[in-house]
């Protein structure tokens, strides 16, 4: 019988050998109730499983980690979010705690890091990896900095812009968000007119450089 107190994660990476890994480190401890590897399996199975804590990649296809935790805590706003991730820029460990997370932990940190992050979580402690600067993170929260250019955009044009990016077709985009291909194609339109760019290579770059894709 498991203790009570054992908390209870759901892993999202799209990697699977890490999620695998993740999942051997952490089932001694805690119990793992699943493993998802994008965005939009985080949202539908954290409500189907209602996890004490995430553990999720920013870099995730069909919704990134970003997105996809922002809206997980307007769903679940108990859920703790820890992200395990490459990136240790720290406007994106900056903009992933304005947007709700506990933890931010880079990949290549140790496993007790991970372990330790997940422990502050359910304490409602916070975590970040000291390999980030710390005293920059809170700077840019203090100063209320923000991708800016991703903010020009609504919610639902960032999902748009992010699937083509990935080099999804119009009619697959359709199909993922539950639309019609036409009003794919208006969001298109209208965030292209709103970020002032003209080409789908220039889309591209957008999403990269606004961590919407790796």
């Amino acid at each position: 019988m498991e203790p009570r107190n054992r908390g209870r994660l759901l892993i999202a990476d799209d990697h699977t050998l890490v999620a695998e890994a993740c999942k051997t480190l952490l089932e001694g401890e805690f119990h793992v109730v699943g493993i998802v590897n994008n965005g939009r399996d985080v949202l539908r199975m954290a409500q189907e499983l209602r996890p004490d804590v995430v553990i999720m990649d920013i870099g995730m296809p069909c919704l990134n980690g970003l997105d996809a935790g922002e809206q997980l805590k307007r769903i679940l706003p108990s859920c703790k979010l820890v992200y395990m991730t490459m990136n240790m820029a720290p406007d994106v460990a900056a903009e992933a705690f304005r947007r709700g997370a506990s933890g931010y932990v880079v990949k290549s940190a140790t496993a007790s890091e991970l372990v330790t992050a997940i422990r502050r979580a359910l304490r409602a402690e916070s975590y970040l990896s000291p390999m980030i600067t710390k005293e920059t993170v809170e700077f840019l929260l203090r100063c209320g900095t923000t991708f800016s250019d991703e903010k020009k955009l609504t919610p639902r044009q960032r999902e748009v812009l992010q699937l083509l990016a990935e080099g999804k077709s119009m009619k697959e985009i359709a199909s993922v968000l539950n639309l019609k291909a036409g009003t794919i194609a208006f969001h298109k339109y209208s965030l292209m007119r709103t970020l002032g760019i003209k080409t789908n290579a220039g889309l591209l770059q957008f999403a990269i450089k606004n961590h919407l894709v790796s």
